[in-house]
C-alpha cells in the first residue's frame, strides 16, 4: 500500500485549493463497485457518482468535508476540501478496500460465483467507519421501499446535515451528527415520510450515538458487533447487517429478513427462489465470507424474472 501526500499551497478549506493524495492499491480495484455502493439512491446528498469521480460529503471530528476520488490508471487520485480534509484523505485506503481480507474464500464452490469473481477481480468491500450514519440510514430503510427510504434520507440530510465544502457537482451535505438527529422535530420526520417507529428508533439510538460507535468499533467479531447493535430498541438482525456492511465492510454480514435478497440468492445459486433459512443454508459453505458472495451475485447481473408488480409505497403523511 502506498499513500503519497501532496500539500496544497493554500488553505485546505478553500474551495479552489484542496488537499490531495495519490493512493496506489496493491490489488485490482473497481472503484465504482467498491465505493459507489455507499450511495443511497441517485439523489443521495452524501454521495454522488459524476462520470469517473465519486464525491462524498463527510462529517469528521474537525468539521464537514468533501472527498472526491477517481481512478487514474492503477492509482486512486483523491482531493479533499474543508477542515477535515486530512482526515478524509486518511480514509481513502479503507474506502478502497485496503482492510478487506478475502481469507480462504473459495469462489470455485459454485460456477456462477467463480465466473463473477473472474469478471470482477477489483470488487472490494469498502469501509468508512461511519457507524451511526450507516445505522440511521438502515433504520430509515426498515419495512419501506427503497424509493421511500432514499427520499427520506435525502430530505432529512439536506435540511439537518452540514453543507459540504468544495466545488461539488451539486449541493452536497454531510449527514447530521447523533446530537442533530436527536433534535430533529416531530413535524420534520412526518414531512420526510418517516413512520413513527423508525423515527423513535433513530432518536433513541442518537441518545447513545458516540457510545454505539465506540462499542461497535471495539467489538472483535461480526457476532459481537451484531450483539451491540441488536441490543438497541428497534434494531434487528437486518438493520445490524446493513450497518456492518456499509460502515465496516463486514465480509460475513447477511441481511436476513430482506424483502428481495433470499429470492435473489436462491435464484442465482439454484435457479429457484428460497426463503431466509434456505439462503443461510446455501451460503453456509462460504461462512466468514457470505457478504462477498452476495456482492458477487449482485455483480453477476443474474436476477429472478419479475412475476408481479412492484411493492406499492405507502404514504402516511396525509393521515
Amino acid at each position: 500500500m502506498t499513500l503519497i501526500a501532496h500539500p496544497a499551497a493554500a488553505d485546505a478549506a478553500s474551495a479552489d485549493a484542496p488537499r490531495e493524495t495519490v493512493y496506489r492499491p496493491p490489488h485490482p480495484l473497481d472503484l465504482r463497485r467498491t465505493v459507489g455502493m455507499l450511495r443511497r439512491g441517485g439523489n443521495d446528498p452524501t454521495t454522488i457518482i459524476d462520470g469517473t469521480v465519486i464525491w462524498r460529503a463527510m462529517r469528521t471530528p474537525h468539521g464537514p468535508t468533501t472527498l472526491a476520488v477517481r481512478m487514474s490508471g492503477d492509482e486512486v487520485r483523491a482531493s479533499a476540501w474543508g477542515p477535515g480534509a486530512e482526515h478524509a484523505l486518511d480514509s481513502v485506503p479503507a474506502l478502497c478496500g485496503a482492510h478487506d481480507d478475502s481469507g480462504d474464500f473459495d469462489a470455485t464452490l459454485h460456477p456462477l460465483i467463480a465466473e463473477s469473481a473472474r469478471r470482477h477481480p477489483g470488487l472490494r468491500l469498502t469501509r468508512n467507519d461511519e457507524v451511526f450514519d450507516a445505522l440511521a440510514c438502515a433504520i430509515l430503510e426498515q419495512k419501506v421501499t427503497g424509493m421511500q427510504a432514499f427520499g427520506a434520507w435525502r430530505w432529512l440530510v439536506s435540511r439537518f446535515g452540514a453543507r459540504a465544502p468544495g466545488p461539488t457537482p451539486r449541493p452536497m451535505f454531510a449527514a447530521p451528527s447523533p446530537e442533530q438527529w436527536f433534535r430533529i422535530p416531530s413535524w420534520a420526520w412526518h414531512r420526510a415520510g418517516v413512520e413513527p417507529p423508525q423515527s423513535r428508533t433513530i432518536v433513541r439510538a442518537a441518545e447513545r450515538g458516540d457510545r454505539i460507535a465506540r462499542a461497535v468499533g471495539a467489538a472483535v467479531t461480526g457476532a459481537d458487533r451484531d450483539r451491540v447493535l441488536t441490543s438497541l430498541p428497534g434494531v434487528g438482525v437486518w438493520t445490524s447487517a446493513e450497518t456492518r456492511i456499509r460502515a465496516l465492510g463486514d465480509p460475513d454480514a447477511v441481511s436476513i429478513g430482506d424483502y428481495h435478497l433470499a429470492h435473489q440468492v436462491g435464484y442465482a445459486l439454484t435457479g429457484k427462489r428460497t426463503d431466509d433459512d434456505g439462503m443461510v443454508e446455501l451460503l453456509a459453505p462460504w461462512a466468514g465470507q457470505r457478504q462477498r458472495v452476495v456482492r458477487l451475485i449482485h455483480a453477476s447481473g443474474v436476477q429472478e424474472p419479475r412475476r408481479g408488480p412492484r411493492l406499492a409505497p405507502e404514504d402516511h403523511r396525509g393521515r
